[in-house]
């Protein structure tokens, strides 16, 4: 049962980004929907996978592959950022 509401709150972020994504006016504002889906969805397939299996190889994988993805999102996100601010500067 917990596994499944931790599913859940993942879908139910995934289609809280997607909303909010296709509404935000502004590509900077996008990029907060994308890291939002990464941070909540990775947080709630990681924490399904510790209540599902407990301390276990395949959980402390998940984990690792949700903050690799965090690490890897935040760098993109900024770059990103940084070039859209840079492109409307020149323009």
């Amino acid at each position: 049962m917990i596994v499944a509401g931790l599913l859940f709150v993942m879908v139910a972020a995934c289609w809280l980004g997607t909303i909010g994504f296709v509404r935000l006016p502004t590509p900077l504002d996008r990029v907060h929907c994308v890291t939002f889906v990464n941070a909540a969805a990775g947080a709630a397939v990681s924490l399904a996978a510790f209540a599902a299996d407990g301390a276990s190889d395949r959980a402390f994988k998940i984990a690792l592959i949700v903050v690799v993805n965090l690490v890897a999102g935040a760098a993109v996100s900024h770059m990103t950022g940084r070039a859209v601010t840079q492109r409307d500067a020149q323009i």
